[in-house]
């Protein structure tokens, strides 16, 4: 009746909520806008049903409240992921970024890309509003990449999935490197762990194909496939045959 329905909403606005949220287009009495009004609280209505409101309230909470970083590098998806290239300055993060943006993947920020921890396991990033859509490449300055190249260059947001590292390296270097499984590792990102492969960079070396094959694996080792461990299976069978 009148009085519990009244007895209710000193209840509500008694806990001081942030917001109160009417779902499934309802409309409430008059006196709950009332109420509403005189706490000070926003009421709102959705037409959507109240699962549907918590787990967009539950989304965007979480992009506003989460732990929040700022790392060095040029952030893209390439082949469908989330990659960051990393790598000391004037290493050619850029270049590869815009020869990986020429051959399909698609920029989601230069030089300062946030990253968001949304989830217990994910790591979501973007572009600062002020440095959105452009690419800075050494020699030809500040490039518009939506203008470039269209729409379908840009990605706003995108999950962190795989981190590669640009170095320098000799050629004595490169050849002192693991030939079986590569250089790999994992980078804390906000307690994330996040898979790292280092790419050597030296004259000769295709930067683009190594990256998209450095994503290619990295798909290849999330299905469980490890083409190193397949090697080494079949070098120990053909050993065993012979024996």
């Amino acid at each position: 009746g009148p009085h519990g329905r009244k007895r209710a909403m000193e209840q509500l606005f008694d806990n001081q909520p942030a917001l109160v949220v009417l779902v499934s287009g309802i409309e409430g009495p008059p006196e709950l806008a009332e109420r509403a009004e005189a706490a000070g609280v926003p009421l709102m209505r959705s037409p959507l049903p109240d699962s549907q409101v918590l787990d967009n309230l539950q989304y965007y909470a979480s992009l506003f409240l989460s732990e929040k970083t700022t790392l060095h590098g040029v952030f893209l998806e390439v082949l469908g992921m989330g990659v960051l290239l990393t790598g000391d300055p004037a290493v050619g993060k850029s270049e590869l970024a815009l020869d990986l943006i020429t051959r399909g993947s698609r920029l989601v920020a230069d030089d300062a890309p946030e990253f968001t921890r949304i989830a217990p396991d994910i790591v979501s990033g973007t572009c600062p509003p002020l440095l959105r859509e452009f690419l800075e490449v050494r020699g030809l300055g500040i490039l518009n990449i939506r203008a470039m190249f269209g729409d379908s260059a840009i990605k706003r947001t995108k999950y962190l999935r795989l981190i590669v590292h640009l170095m320098r390296m000799s050629t004595e270097q490169i050849s002192s490197m693991d030939r079986l499984s590569g250089a790999h590792a994992d980078r804390n990102v906000l307690g994330v762990s996040i898979p790292q492969v280092t790419v050597p960079v030296a004259p000769g070396r295709n930067l683009a194909v190594l990256v998209e094959s450095a994503v290619r694996n990295h798909l290849l080792r999330l299905k469980g496939y490890d083409a190193a461990e397949v090697l080494i299976e079949r070098q120990q069978q053909a050993i065993m045959e012979q024996g």
